[in-house]
């Protein structure tokens, strides 16, 4: 991130779907969140930090949820809605522009972890109507042009992916992984 003053007081509102399908689409990874709000923040001080993530009743879902609550991250989930005909919707854009707004009195600047060209207004609304400065992380191959353009600073995850994604555990990695543990010698790489 461009400029940064340790006095400035941060907000980190992160579109969990939006980099979950990113990581998951161009490099079968899942996100380091740690090192993402590490990013953010960098040595300024976090006032609040709020990952916004759909209900999916999946398996490790509320482990993920209480992982992202260890780090310091506040945790804001919903169900996903199903409509008659079947098709599903679940996003968060509304409530993270509400809470962005709300926040900003209290803010410095507000880092919008998500790459959604929809965020555009609210970028400039929370540039020019409140004041703050702007930043946004994404994946720079799936994030909106215009989104990169009216942010402050954008910093682009794809970078320095190491840092960012971690391999997504597979039954065969969870396998061999159990064989090192119970056999050491005798594991394959």
């Amino acid at each position: 991130m461009a400029f940064q003053n340790k006095h400035q007081r941060v907000g980190v509102f992160i579109d969990v779907q939006n980099l979950y399908y990113s990581a998951r689409q161009m490099y079968n990874a899942k996100v380091n969140f740690r090192e993402i709000i590490l990013q953010a923040v960098g040595k300024r001080s976090l006032i609040r930090a709020i990952a916004y993530c759909i209900k999916a009743d999946i398996k490790d879902e509320h482990t993920f949820f209480d992982t992202l609550e260890k780090i310091g991250i506040e945790v804001k989930a919903k169900d996903i809605q199903i409509f008659p005909g079947g098709a599903k919707k679940g996003d968060w854009d509304i409530g993270i522009a509400m809470d962005s707004i709300e926040l900003a009195p209290k803010l410095d600047v507000i880092v919008l972890v998500s790459g959604d060209g929809d965020f555009c207004p609210l970028v400039r609304h929370l540039k020019y109507a409140m004041g703050c400065r702007v930043e946004v992380i994404a994946f720079g191959r799936t994030s909106s042009a215009k989104l990169r353009e009216d942010a402050d600073s954008f910093f682009d995850l794809d970078k320095s992916k190491q840092k960012f994604l971690m391999p997504i555990k597979t039954r065969h990695a969870q396998k061999q992984k159990k064989d090192v543990q119970n056999n050491p010698k005798e594991a394959t790489v």
